[in-house]
C-alpha cells in the first residue's frame, strides 16, 4: 500500500505565513490598544481622588450648588488670619529705580469677555477654554494682530496706553445663569455661576532694588502663573491671593476667607526680566524672567518695569459648613480638568503703550516719582485688625468638609472660617460677550487672517491650541527683533521647571520655592499632559504598526522573489 506523506512547506511559504502572522499580530495590537485607550476611565478623575480633591469629594464637600461637581472644594479655602506675614523686602540698593507708574483702565464695567487666549492659541476661537475678563485694549480676541491691537479703543485714561490686560473671570458658584451657560469656554467646560466684575484694579509698574529699568519692547508678550498648575505642578504658578488689610499674608494655592469688612485681593506680580531681543517665545516663557529675590536678571537679562496687577473683589466668605449654600462658593474660571484650583490662576499682558509714554513711564520709575493716570490707587500693605464677628456655630468635626483635607494640599493652620452673607451685586451688561459666546462651538479648522508686522514678518506656522484638536492657529511673525510664536503653551500648558514649593506665601515676584532665582524660569519647557502622555499609553499601537509594515514588506519581497 502506498503511503502517504505531507509536504514540507517551502520557504516562500514559511515567509508568507510569517508575514501574514506579523499583519494579524501588529493588527491586533492596533486594534486592541486603541480600544483599551478609548475606554479607560476618565484620567482627570483619578488625579482627583489621588489627590483627595477629586469630582466626588467635590459632591462630598460642597462642590457648588445644582449639581455642579467639578470644584471648588471646602480644602480650598484657608482663613488670612491664621497665615504667617511674610518677610522684608529685598533692600535697595543706591542705584535702585524707585518710582512707579499706575496706569487707570478700568474693572471691565463693560462686560469685555471671550474664551480667546491670542498669545497662546492666536486664530482659534475658545482656545483658552474658560473666560477672560478684559480691561485695557477692547479690539483682543483669538484674531487680534499687533495692527489690530495697535489701533484698538482702550478703556484706559491715558489713551497712549493700549495694552491689553487680561485674566480668567472670577463666579460665585451660586447657580446662575450666564449669557456663556451653554457655551464653550463657559457652562459646557464646568464654568458656572455668575461672573463677579471687581471692585477695583490696579495696574502698576514697578522698578528694580538694583538699578535701572528699560524700556519695554512694544507687543512684549508675558504670561505669568500656569493655567495646568495643579496637573503640571506648582512650579510656574505664580498668582497670589490676600485679603484687604492683610496684604503682607499670600497664598498660591488656596483662596482667602476674609474677615467681614475685608474684601477679597488678587494679585499678579509679572517677570521683569528681559532678554532683550524676543517678543515671545516658544513656550511663551523663555524670552523673559523672574528677576532673583535681590532683584538681579539671569545672564544676558535686563531689568524692565515690573507689572503688579492688583484685582480687589467685594465678596462674602463662603459658608464651607454647608457647601456654599448660605454663602456661595467663588473660584476662578479653569480648563475642565484643572477643578477650579486657586494654584491655576494666571495673568496675561501684552504691552501696546505707545513711545511716548513708554519713555516717560521708564524716566519716571528711574528717577524715583510716582506717575501715570493711576497714581494714588497703590494699596496701603499695612494689615488692618479684623472687625469683630460673630463666627457660625462650630461644626461637627466628624462631618466639616474640612476635617478630610488631603496631605497633597496641606493647609496652615486657620481659625473658623467667617461666614456672611453672600454678595448680591447687580450684574453689568455684557454686549460685548453675547455675540461671541453664543456662537463660539467645536468647529473644523479655522486659520488666522494674515498678520501686517510692523517690523520683520515671518512664514507661517501653524499651531494647535491646547486642548482642541482639530483646529490650526496662524502662527504670527516675529516683531521688534524676531521672537517666535511657536507651538509651546505658555501659561496654559508648561512643564514644571523647578521642585514643588511647599503650600503657604511664596516670595513676592516668584514661582516657585520661596528665594528661587529667574534663571530657572529660562529654561524651555516641554509640554506635559495631553499629547506626552498620550503617546505614552499608545506605544502598543505604534509598534503593532510597524509590525504591520514589516508583514507587507516580507509580502512585497516574497512576490519580487517568485518572479
Amino acid at each position: 500500500m502506498r503511503r502517504t506523506s505531507r509536504r514540507r512547506p517551502t520557504a516562500p511559504r514559511r515567509a508568507t505565513f510569517a508575514a501574514a502572522a506579523l499583519i494579524l499580530g501588529g493588527g491586533g495590537l492596533m486594534v486592541g490598544n486603541v480600544y483599551a485607550s478609548a475606554t479607560e476611565p476618565d484620567r482627570n478623575q483619578d488625579v482627583g481622588q489621588n489627590q483627595g480633591v477629586g469630582r466626588s469629594e467635590g459632591q462630598n464637600q460642597g462642590g457648588g450648588q445644582n449639581g455642579e461637581q467639578n470644584g471648588p472644594v471646602a480644602a480650598d479655602y484657608v482663613d488670612i488670619t491664621g497665615v504667617r506675614p511674610e518677610g522684608d523686602r529685598p533692600r535697595e540698593e543706591a542705584d535702585a529705580s524707585r518710582g512707579s507708574f499706575t496706569s487707570s483702565c478700568g474693572v471691565n464695567a463693560n462686560g469685555l469677555f471671550n474664551s480667546d487666549n491670542v498669545i497662546v492659541a492666536p486664530g482659534v476661537g475658545n482656545g483658552a477654554h474658560h473666560f477672560h475678563d478684559y480691561v485695557g485694549n477692547q479690539a483682543n480676541n483669538a484674531f487680534a494682530s499687533n495692527a489690530t491691537l495697535a489701533n484698538g479703543d482702550t478703556s484706559c485714561a491715558d489713551k497712549g496706553d493700549r495694552s491689553t490686560y487680561y485674566w480668567p473671570v472670577l463666579r460665585l458658584r451660586d447657580g446662575t445663569r450666564e449669557r456663556d451657560a451653554d457655551a464653550p469656554g463657559g457652562g459646557t467646560e464646568g464654568n458656572t455661576g455668575r461672573i463677579v466684575t471687581p471692585a477695583q484694579v490696579t495696574l502698576t509698574f514697578e522698578g528694580n532694588p538694583r538699578g535701572k529699568v528699560t524700556a519695554m519692547p512694544r507687543f512684549l508678550r508675558i504670561i505669568t502663573g500656569d493655567a495646568k498648575a495643579f496637573v503640571n505642578g506648582p512650579a510656574n504658578a505664580n498668582a497670589s491671593w490676600s485679603c484687604t488689610g492683610f496684604e503682607d499674608r499670600r497664598l498660591k494655592d488656596k483662596y482667602p476667607l476674609c474677615p467681614a469688612g475685608s474684601k477679597v485681593v488678587r494679585t499678579f506680580r509679572f517677570q521683569s526680566c528681559w532678554d532683550g531681543r524676543n517678543i515671545d517665545s516658544a513656550n511663551h516663557r523663555t524670552h523673559v524672567a523672574f528677576a532673583g529675590a535681590d532683584g538681579s536678571c539671569p545672564d544676558g537679562f535686563r531689568a524692565i518695569p515690573r507689572l503688579v496687577q492688583r484685582i480687589v473683589y467685594d465678596v462674602a466668605a463662603p459658608s464651607l459648613a454647608d457647601g456654599g449654600r448660605t454663602s456661595p462658593l467663588f473660584a476662578v474660571d479653569s480648563f475642565p480638568d484643572q477643578l477650579h484650583k486657586p494654584v491655576t490662576d494666571h495673568g496675561d499682558f501684552i504691552n501696546v503703550f505707545d513711545d511716548r509714554l513708554m519713555r516717560e513711564m521708564v524716566d519716571c520709575i528711574n528717577s524715583g516719582r510716582q506717575c501715570g493716570s493711576g497714581r494714588g490707587q497703590e494699596p496701603s500693605h499695612a494689615p488692618a485688625p479684623p472687625q469683630e464677628t460673630r463666627p457660625p456655630a462650630e461644626p461637627d468635626p466628624s462631618t466639616s468638609p474640612m476635617a478630610t483635607k488631603s496631605p497633597a494640599e496641606p493647609v496652615p493652620a486657620t481659625s473658623t472660617p467667617v461666614t456672611a452673607a453672600p454678595s448680591r451685586t447687580a450684574m453689568p451688561s455684557r454686549t460685548a460677550m453675547a455675540s461671541r459666546a453664543a456662537s463660539a462651538s467645536p468647529s473644523p479648522a479655522r486659520t488666522a487672517p494674515a498678520r501686517t508686522p510692523s517690523a520683520s514678518s515671518a512664514p507661517a506656522r501653524t499651531t494647535p491650541a491646547p486642548s482642541a484638536p482639530a483646529r490650526t492657529a496662524s502662527a504670527r511673525a516675529s516683531q521688534d527683533g524676531g521672537g517666535s510664536r511657536g507651538g509651546g503653551s505658555g501659561g496654559d500648558v508648561g512643564t514644571p521647571t523647578q521642585a514643588p514649593p511647599p503650600s503657604g506665601n511664596g516670595a513676592p515676584g516668584e514661582p516657585g520655592a520661596s528665594g528661587s532665582t529667574g534663571g530657572a524660569q529660562t529654561e524651555p519647557q516641554a509640554v506635559q499632559g495631553n499629547l506626552a502622555e498620550t503617546g505614552t499609553r499608545l506605544w502598543p499601537a505604534a509598534a503593532g504598526g510597524v509590525l504591520v509594515i514589516a508583514g507587507f514588506l516580507l509580502l512585497h519581497r516574497i512576490r519580487r522573489a517568485a518572479r
